[in-house]
């Protein structure tokens, strides 16, 4: 009798190791994911035009975007001041190699048709980055 409920002990103990390594391989085994905030201007006189873009998003470009290993994709707008009209995009992304991502998504020519009709709308923040269009900014707090 005691060496079954021995046995037993044994068995649970290792089945709940297993359980809890397997657990962990669950839990780590997605993506890992980088949150990006950016900002930009907009045109005052370019808004109505660059809503109606992201109305119809061109599904090349979302394709694009997938494929980039982009997700959780948000563009919001905000007028801070009479006539200063801002941008904030929040994405998330998955890959491993973010600079090759951006590039192979620049050298898109549905993209960068794209690009055409929205860059005409923007206006670089006058503290953007060095090469930056979209300037990045600093995450002080996250919740999941």
């Amino acid at each position: 009798m005691r060496m079954r409920v021995l046995r037993a002990i044994v068995l649970l103990a290792v089945a709940a190791g297993v359980a809890l390594v397997l657990a962990g391989a669950l839990k780590s085994s997605g993506p890992p994911v980088e949150r990006y905030g950016m900002v930009i201007g907009l045109k005052p006189d370019k808004v109505a035009r660059y809503e109606e873009l992201h109305a119809a998003a061109w599904p090349g470009v979302l394709k694009m975007l997938r494929e980039c290993h982009i997700r959780n994709y948000s563009i919001y707008l905000k007028e801070v001041e009479p006539g200063k009209i801002y941008l904030f995009s929040y994405f998330e992304y998955t890959g491993t190699d973010f600079k090759a991502d951006m590039a192979r998504m620049a050298a898109d020519p549905t993209t960068q048709k794209w690009w055409k009709e929205t860059d005409p709308c923007q206006i670089a923040v006058p503290l953007h980055g060095e090469g930056e269009w979209w300037s990045r900014m600093k995450e002080v707090f996250h919740m999941d």
